[in-house]
Order: structure tokens, then C-alpha cells, then sequence
């Protein structure tokens, strides 16, 4: 499987589906088919979804989830650290660690853990991304399971991203936890919001 394909492909069906994004799903279908087969049947549910749902639908439903609830966050550190004071360090690292492989990524609004830009970091840098995924692999399993509790498109999606990672993904929420050692904490004391270590990368490669 064409690990760089995978994540570019979920990097951007995890993100807002604008108009844009939603226009380039045949695309993203046909990168899939050609370098990635495998996980092309992973992709289908929720390209499916859109070829037959109104632009306005898709967008409120990934509203819905995604932005309403914390219960399927996007944001790795989110699951491992919640919203403390040691969480604020871990997106500046990351940071840290984007610039380190000579990537600076378009502000987007989005802080780094953001698994859309992880997975576009991964596709930039395959083995340090790779790398990177497989640290946070307790919060990207938890995401999946979270999906799939809620019988979302979205989880295959992210069960693509596990695929390309090595060992078993945990059949359960238990035995994910059980993977990160602890639920996310609740403390919300930490870094100020506005805090410039914690805005998105900005500029260009």
C-alpha cells in the first residue's frame, strides 16, 4: 500500500468538506485505485456518501461531529492530554518537529495535533510521519473507534490510516485506553488560547 497516497486522501476527506474538497473526490478515488487499492474500499462508504448527499448536508453533518462534541476530536493530544497545561508543550513540539523535516504549513486556523494536518505532514514525510502516527496511534484508534460507535463514514477512513501502521489495532475502546494508559485528562489550566505556540504553521515550503 502507497503509504504517501493514504495520507494525502485522508488528509483531505478529514477535513471541512467544502465545495472545493468535495469536487475533488473522484480524484481522490483514482489516486486511491491507481497507488492504493487496498484502501480503496475503506475510502468507498464515505465517498459514496458524497457523490448522493447535498454539499449542504455533508457539511453540516461533518459540523455535527466533528465541532459539536468532543467525543470524535480530531486533535491527537486532545486524547492523550486533554485541555492541560502539559498539552500546550506538546503542540509546540510539534511544531518543532514539522520544521525540523522542512515543512511550514498554510495557516488554516488549525492547531498542529489537527490529524489532517498530521496526515498531510505524513505524506510530506512518510517515515517521520509514519513515526509520528504511530506515537499518537492510542488517539487515532480512539477516534476510529468513536466513528464507528456513531456508524460514521468517517471511521473507515481512519481505519485506512491504521492499516498502514504496524502491530493490530485494538478491537475496542477498552483496549485502546489500555494502548494510551489513560483517558484524557480534564484539567483545563494550561496555555493561553491565543498563545503564538499553539497557532498553526504559516508560510510556505
Amino acid at each position: 500500500m502507497n503509504r504517501a497516497v493514504v495520507y494525502q486522501a485522508a488528509s483531505v476527506v478529514l477535513g471541512y468538506p467544502t465545495e472545493d474538497v468535495l469536487a475533488f473526490r473522484g480524484v481522490v478515488r483514482r489516486a486511491l485505485t491507481e497507488s492504493a487499492p487496498a484502501a480503496v474500499g475503506l475510502f468507498a462508504p464515505l465517498l459514496d456518501w458524497w457523490d448522493a448527499t447535498p454539499a449542504e448536508t455533508v457539511q453540516q453533518g461533518y459540523v455535527d461531529l466533528f465541532d459539536m462534541s468532543k467525543r470524535h476530536a480530531l486533535y491527537l493530544s486532545y486524547w492523550t492530554d486533554g485541555d492541560t497545561r502539559r498539552r500546550g508543550q506538546v503542540l509546540a513540539d510539534l511544531k518543532r518537529r514539522y520544521r525540523e523535516q522542512g515543512l511550514e504549513l498554510t495557516t488554516t486556523g488549525e492547531l498542529p495535533d489537527h490529524l489532517p494536518l498530521v496526515l498531510e505532514f505524513a505524506r510530506y514525510a512518510p517515515d517521520a510521519g509514519a513515526a509520528l502516527l504511530q506515537e499518537y496511534r492510542a488517539s487515532v484508534e480512539l477516534i476510529r473507534i468513536a466513528l464507528a460507535e456513531r456508524s460514521s463514514p468517517y471511521a473507515d477512513v481512519v481505519a485506512a490510516v491504521c492499516a498502514t501502521l504496524p502491530g493490530r489495532s485494538p478491537q475496542d475502546r477498552q483496549q485502546a485506553m489500555a494502548m494510551a494508559a489513560a483517558g484524557p485528562p480534564a484539567e483545563s489550566v494550561g496555555l493561553d488560547a491565543y498563545d503564538p505556540r499553539l497557532l498553526p504553521l504559516a508560510g510556505g515550503r
